[in-house]
C-alpha cells in the first residue's frame, strides 16, 4: 500500500466510523507527516483556508501553549532520557498531534471529523535493546479526545499531555507500559528559527511556528509489564503548528533534539530530497547563560556514520552521525540500534525514533537527547 493511500484511508476511516475503525492507528508527528502531507496537504476542499505561517509574528506565551485548530497540522512532542531508583537507563517518548482535515466544516454534527488527533508513546528499553510502543486516533468530540486552545491540554481517552501548576503531566496507558511523568520547566521557551518562524525549505510557505522546552526536570513512575519503577531525568517538548509544512519531493528528514550537560541545548535538522541529499537544513544552539544562536543551511552539515539495517523491513538507517554547526562538529551516537517503529498496518509508514549521546570531536560527552529519522522505508519501497 502506497504512503499517500494508507494516510488516506486512516483519514477517511476515522471519518466515516470513528476511533472503533482504527482503534491503533496514529504515529508520531514528523514521522505522520511525511505521509499525511501527501494526502491531506493535497486533497483539501479548495474553499478550506489555512492560516499562512509569515515571519514577523510574536509568540504569545502561555496563550500560544495551546492548540491552533484553524491551522492545518500541530503537534506537542516530548522525549527524554531517564534513570530508574537501580540506575537503569530508559528513554521515552510521549506525542500528541491535530490536524484539521477540512471535512464536514460546515456539518453541525458533534460527530463530524473537523478535528483529528493521534498520539503515540514509547519505552526505549536499554537494557533489553528494544523499543515498545503503542497509538492512538480519534476524531475531536465529547470531552474524551480534544485540544484545548490557550495552554497545553491534549486528551485522546486515557491518554494526555496537560500544563497545570507549572509542570507538565503525561499519562499514558499502554499495551505493555504505562507512562505517568510530571515534567518541570526549568527554562524560558527556546524559539526556533527566527523568533519562532521555522523554514522547512526553500519556499517561504514551506515552514512552521516553532519552539521548544529543553531542559525539563522529569520525575514520575513507568509501569513494564505490571513492574512500577519510579523514575527522573531530563526531556524535550517541541510544540509546532502550520497551514503548510513538506515541499514537493522531499522524502524525508533527520532531526536532534540535545539537553546538553553544561545546561545549553541544541535542536537541528535536515530535509532530504528522493536520493538522499539535503534539500534544506537549520539549527539552534543556546548556552547556558540564554544566549542563542540560529544556523543558516550552509552552516549546518549531516554525514551518515554507523548503519543499522532492520531485520523485519530491510530499511537502512544511519543511526550515528557526524554533525557540523557552525565550526564545531559533534557525533551523535546511539544508545539503541533497534528503534524502529512500524506503523504500515495503519498508516503505511515505517520510521526509526531513539535516544543518542552526543559527542564532541574529541569523544568527549556533550549531552543527550533524541534522534529521528523518516523516509528510509520509503526509498526501499514501502
Amino acid at each position: 500500500m502506497s504512503v499517500l493511500s494508507a494516510a488516506a484511508r486512516v483519514i477517511s476511516a476515522i471519518a466515516r466510523h470513528g476511533t472503533a475503525a482504527v482503534a491503533r492507528a496514529g504515529v508520531r508527528p514528523r514521522a505522520f507527516l511525511a505521509a499525511f502531507s501527501c494526502a491531506v496537504f493535497t486533497a483539501v476542499p479548495a474553499e478550506v483556508h489555512y492560516p499562512e505561517v509569515l515571519p514577523g509574528k510574536e509568540l504569545v506565551f502561555p496563550d500560544d501553549e495551546g492548540s491552533h485548530p484553524a491551522y492545518r497540522v500541530e503537534w506537542w512532542y516530548v522525549t527524554g532520557q531517564l534513570e530508574d531508583e537501580q540506575d537503569n537507563p530508559l528513554g521515552f517518548q510521549v506525542t500528541f498531534f491535530r490536524v484539521r482535515p477540512g471535512l464536514a466544516e460546515s456539518n453541525p454534527s458533534r460527530f463530524a471529523p473537523s478535528q483529528i488527533l493521534f498520539a503515540h508513546a514509547a519505552i526505549a528499553d536499554l537494557r533489553a535493546g528494544r523499543l515498545r510502543h503503542d497509538q492512538r486516533a480519534a476524531r475531536a468530540g465529547f470531552d474524551l479526545a480534544y485540544a484545548r486552545e490557550g495552554r497545553t491540554d491534549v486528551r485522546l481517552d486515557q491518554w494526555q499531555l496537560r500544563e497545570e501548576a507549572g509542570a507538565y503531566h503525561a499519562l499514558v496507558q499502554g499495551e505493555d507500559f504505562n507512562i505517568e511523568l510530571r515534567l518541570t520547566p526549568t527554562q524560558e521557551p527556546m524559539l526556533q528559527g527566527d523568533r519562532g518562524y521555522s523554514r522547512k525549505g526553500s519556499a517561504p510557505r514551506s515552514a512552521s511556528y516553532y519552539y521548544s522546552l529543553p531542559q525539563l526536570a522529569v520525575d514520575g513512575e513507568i509501569a513494564i509489564e505490571g513492574q512500577r519503577q519510579r523514575v527522573t531525568g531530563r526531556a524535550w517538548l517541541d510544540h509546532e503548528w502550520s497551514g503548510d509544512f513538506v515541499e514537493d519531493g522531499a522524502q524525508g528528514w533527520d532531526w536532534v533534539g540535545i539537553n546538553l550537560d553544561d545546561g545549553g541545548s541544541l535542536m537541528a535538522f535536515q530535509m532530504r530530497d528522493k536520493s538522499g541529499a539535503e534539500r534544506w537544513a537549520a539549527a539552534t544552539l543556546r548556552a547556558a547563560d540564554g544566549t542563542q544562536q540560529s544556523f543558516a543551511p550552509e552552516a549546518v552539515e549531516w554525514t551518515p556514520g554507523q548503519r543499522w539495517r532492520s531485520p523485519r523491513t530491510g530499511a537502512v538507517y544511519a543511526v550515528g552521525w557526524q554533525l557540523r554547526i557552525g565550526d564545531a562538529r559533534y557525533r551523535v551516537a546511539p544508545l539503541i540500534n533497534d528503534a524502529e517503529l512500524d506503523s504500515r498496518a495503519t498508516t503505511g509508514l515505517v520510521y526509526w525514533e531513539g535516544p543518542v549521546r552526543l559527542l564532541r570531536e574529541d569523544g568527549s560527552p556533550a549531552g543527550s537527547g533524541y534522534l529521528e529519522m523518516t523516509g528510509y522505508a520509503d526509498r526501499i519501497g514501502f
